[in-house]
């Protein structure tokens, strides 16, 4: 849903409220028309349920939330949410909900009856927000579109808040931990992933790495002797990796 322009000054945000009391809902529409350059609002509800189940579907630019609702509290709502990638305005007609607003992840809070210089200061701090987020998102969105698009395409990992692109020959192989798996490579770094291998797997180019253990993978180009007996292949970094029995014969069949 998010309508990003080019600049942060010109960012239009689409907003969602919620809040039980009709008045005070349209009171807070009404505000917002003062700057309906910057911000619109695209669903408003009464009702927090119904609320929960367009925010599953949908992701506004931020959201407006009443405290005081009878049937679900709003922190109770925000603990609810599935989908958090938006910021949060608390709208309160008790300024004791502050503190624990701000440690629930609201971005701000607004006090009832709303001050127009309050919400203008909170469009702004949105708008930050959302602008800083956006450039690590299009950021992350060029260099995919340029590597899958490049001759020289590089394998990718997502880590640790960063991309990482290799290039095949810089993997000597990859080993199972339960739920996460470490890629070992040649310059002796460590990566570890929030991946299972079977997915690391799926990541890897066919032609130059095979699983040869449900525990390892390994980069064919990286053998250096086979122990037939022994069922071990040796890397050329002298790691020791076991062929599993299940995997030896399609193993055979690749080299």
């Amino acid at each position: 849903m998010t309508n990003f322009l080019c600049s942060e000054d010109n960012l239009m945000i689409e907003a969602v409220i919620v809040d039980d009391e009709m008045k005070a809902l349209q009171s807070l529409s009404w505000e917002l028309t003062n700057f309906s350059n910057e911000i619109k609002v695209v669903a408003s509800f009464t009702d927090p349920f119904e609320a929960l189940a367009h925010l599953e579907k949908n992701t506004p630019d931020c959201l407006f939330l009443d405290i005081e609702m009878p049937t679900m509290d709003g922190f109770q709502f925000i603990q609810k949410l599935k989908n958090k990638d938006f910021p949060v305005v608390i709208t309160t007609a008790y300024n004791q909900y502050a503190i624990k607003a701000l440690k629930n992840e609201a971005i701000d809070y607004l006090l009832k009856p709303i001050d127009t210089d309050d919400l203008k200061e909170t469009i702004a701090k949105i708008k930050k927000h959302n602008a800083k987020n956006f450039t690590s998102e299009r950021l992350e969105k060029i260099l995919l579109n340029f590597n899958s698009n490049s001759l020289d395409k590089k394998i990718m990992f997502n880590t640790d808040g960063k991309l990482l692109f290799l290039e095949n020959d810089e993997i000597l192989y990859a080993e199972s931990d339960g739920n996460y798996s470490t890629i070992f490579l040649t310059d002796g770094q460590k990566i570890v992933l929030t991946k299972k291998l079977k997915e690391v797997n799926e990541m890897l180019p066919e032609d130059s790495f095979f699983r040869i253990h449900n525990s390892y993978i390994i980069n064919l180009n990286k053998i250096k002797e086979f122990l037939k007996t022994d069922g071990y292949v040796v890397l050329k970094s002298n790691h020791k990796i076991p062929v599993s029995r299940q995997k030896k014969s399609d193993f055979l069949d690749m080299l």
